[in-house]
């Protein structure tokens, strides 16, 4: 069916499978952060990539919605599948780290995509959770640019979980050695002058300069 407005014509065919696709893609994201600006923040941030949001405030409240903590889950009430996890590290009664291990231990949502968020970059952490199944790592601040990279991260990994495990087992690796990389200080002209190599190296070469004089 068409309607024509002037010179433009509308196919409301097409509009309407272009809205079905769109919803199609709208991924359902369980916040979790204690903090309320952070969860403000971050609930804004899914919003503009076009995800549908439950935020929480604790790693308990999160249990209780996915139905881990014996309780009847919220899951049955709005029957919303949960594509992704994204909770904050250092937070009261429960860390991110132990949300993180009991979804993992759980056969019913091992498969659901956590993320962890910390304001610190703290390695042996970040290597404990990524070691422990985290998808990703995000340092605070998160940006819009991190919230879009996770929606199509997830997008293109729904439903082909066991074709993309390798290659998610290789970006864990890369992004261990990126947070690795990023944390060694850098050597300055300064540094290198002030080691005791350096030193030594200078005094040998002033004691030959002295032979040669």
């Amino acid at each position: 069916m068409r309607c024509r407005f002037g010179d433009t014509e509308t196919h409301f065919g097409v509009l309407v499978l272009i809205q079905v696709m769109g919803m199609a893609q709208e991924l359902h994201v369980l916040a979790v952060d204690d903090s309320l600006v952070d969860r403000k923040v971050i609930e804004r941030l899914l919003k503009i990539s076009c995800c549908k949001v439950t935020a929480v405030e604790s790693g308990r409240r999160a249990l209780q919605y996915l139905g881990l903590d014996g309780e009847k889950s919220s899951m049955g009430i709005d029957g919303l599948k949960v594509n992704l996890i994204l909770t904050d590290y250092s937070m009261p009664g429960m860390t991110g780290y132990e949300l993180l291990k009991k979804i993992k231990e759980s056969s019913a949502l091992s498969k659901i995509p956590v993320v962890i968020m910390s304001s610190e970059k703290i390695l042996p952490r970040i290597d404990r959770c990524l070691e422990e199944g985290a998808e990703e790592f995000l340092l605070k601040p998160v940006k819009l640019s991190d919230v879009k990279r996770l929606r199509d991260f997830i997008l293109r990994g729904e439903g082909d979980d066991d074709k993309l495990t390798d290659k998610k087992i290789k970006e864990a690796c890369s992004r261990k050695r990126k947070f690795q990389d990023d944390s060694t200080t850098q050597v300055t002209a300064h540094d290198i002058e002030s080691s005791p190599e350096s030193s030594a190296s200078s005094e040998s070469q002033q004691q030959k300069q002295s032979k040669i004089g």
